[in-house]
């Protein structure tokens, strides 16, 4: 079993031992895996705390902080523990096995970061890195998605909270056209900045994106 567990996680063990205790939970035996999961804790938040840095070079400590939660709690490093079928393979007390705890979200999610903590010290840094970002690598792809489709009022508001700059105001300029084919013109101030961008659109949301937008390349190009 622990052969297929291992081309399940693309880590072979050098010492099978470290993996077994990493499987144990502590209702099995008192060798259990809850010192590895303090250790994988710690790695794991390390890994992904670079990989956000490295990724996302414009996002400042608070969103950074805010991905690293999402990406790093139980209910994510269980679904992780889930992909692997790792409940197979734990070793649970009699208790735990009649009450389903194979796959409760404490015990999957705890033995995940063991798995982590026992890669580490079978190997090397390195190497517990290429594996998380490996099993990570779909949801941090994911995110970036997600940074990459941001509308530009919310990529305006965070880059002036970033510089410690007021946020911007919208004000209607006007609406033209009949009622059923109207045009909105918006303008977008921000206090200490001469100029006020114009945006349009075909309501006002839109219109005020597009003066977002415009104030965007503005400002970045003082």
């Amino acid at each position: 079993m622990s052969e297929e567990l291992c081309r399940k996680l693309k880590y072979r063990f050098n010492n099978p031992d470290l993996l077994k205790v990493a499987l144990t939970h502590r209702s099995s035996m008192d060798q259990n895996n809850e010192r590895l999961e303090f250790l994988g804790d710690s790695i794991v938040n390390c890994i992904i705390a670079e990989a956000l840095f490295q990724q996302f070079p414009r996002s400042q400590e608070g969103e950074l902080s805010r991905w690293r939660a999402t990406l790093i709690n139980r209910e994510t490093l269980a679904k992780l523990a889930r992909e692997f079928d790792l409940g197979r393979y734990l070793f649970l007390g009699p208790g735990e096995l009649k009450s389903g705890g194979s796959q409760r979200l404490s015990i999957l999610s705890c033995a995940m970061e063991a798995i982590i903590g026992a890669i580490y010290l079978d190997s090397s840094f390195e190497k517990v890195s290429e594996c998380v970002l490996d099993w990570y690598a779909p949801l941090l792809q994911s995110l970036s998605n997600a940074a990459s489709h941001k509308d530009p009022k919310t990529v305006l508001q965070e880059y002036l909270q970033s510089h410690h700059k007021p946020l911007p105001t919208y004000h209607v300029e006007s609406i033209q056209g009949e009622a059923h084919n109207q045009v909105f013109i918006v303008s977008c101030e921000i206090e200490g900045v001469i100029e006020k961008a114009i945006g349009n659109g075909t309501s006002r949301r839109r219109a005020e994106q597009d003066a977002a937008e415009a104030m965007l390349g503005m400002i970045k190009h003082e």
